[in-house]
């Protein structure tokens, strides 16, 4: 019995360590998120970049990220980070575009963050820098190649395009926009208001319905989290139970 249930806990460690590593190789590039709010089309955002250290003995001391100039942002500006310099830069585009009507000839082409004397991104550590801009181009997706430099002159570039199959070894970081908002934006939907005639329109209704629906979701959750404990006390007392039966046979 003992040397059962130690082997079945060797296989649950060796499996759970696996998956750690897998998913820690998978997540450590250069990253884009946009957090808190979702990036639509045609609006003005906050997109930050995520930035691990990959060297085991050589800190992260500069991060290059690349526009691109078929879906170019006409405004971007930087968040400081301390003892970092950021530094915008724009120019004329290869081949002009229209954004909402107007031809853009010069767009956001890069951005630079340098680190100060004395400043890196540590071994095991990362690095967050952050943007602000827009208007964001009418496109599903931002791709944004970015270039990772390390002390004693490695670099690295992330950009690698998506693709529909494997991730690429080193994947570019990318931005998900949502389609334009109706003309409403999305305002009124479930809300009080006027009707066409000027009429109040009937919320009472909407709001018990709500609440009757809320009831009943909450009632559900209350009852599956009471299965949920039972379960799980079920299988704490079987488990207790093996290692009593255990110990006996052990003594004996």
């Amino acid at each position: 019995m003992n040397r059962t249930s130690a082997r079945a806990a060797a296989v649950a460690l060796c499996a759970g360590g696996a998956l750690l590593l897998s998913s820690g190789t998978a997540s450590a590039h250069v990253t884009a998120k946009v957090i808190g709010e979702t990036a639509t089309q045609g609006g003005y955002t906050k997109i930050t970049f995520r930035v691990p250290n990959e060297d085991d003995a050589n800190g992260t001391v500069k991060l290059e990220i690349k526009l691109p100039q078929d879906t170019p942002l006409v405004s971007l500006r930087t968040k400081p980070v301390p003892g970092w310099t950021a530094k915008v830069t724009k120019g004329p585009l290869d081949t002009p575009v229209t954004v909402h009507g107007n031809e853009i000839k010069e767009a956001v082409l890069s951005v630079t963050w340098t680190a100060d004397s004395g400043v890196r991104i540590a071994p095991g550590e990362f690095g967050e820098f952050e943007v602000s801009g827009g208007p964001m181009p009418e496109t599903e997706q931002l791709v944004i190649p970015a270039i990772q430099t390390y002390e004693g002159g490695k670099v690295v570039a992330w950009d690698a395009p998506p693709t529909d199959g494997a991730e690429p070894e080193r994947p570019a970081p990318v931005v998900q926009l949502a389609a334009k908002d109706s003309e409403d934006g999305g305002h009124g939907h479930g809300s009080g208001g006027t009707d066409s005639a000027g009429g109040a329109t009937n919320t009472a209704n909407d709001s018990d319905g709500g609440h009757a629906e809320a009831a009943g979701t909450d009632t559900t959750a209350r009852w599956l989290g009471g299965i949920g404990l039972a379960v799980g006390a079920l299988g704490l007392g079987i488990g207790v139970g093996a290692t009593l039966r255990a110990r006996r046979l052990t003594k004996a």
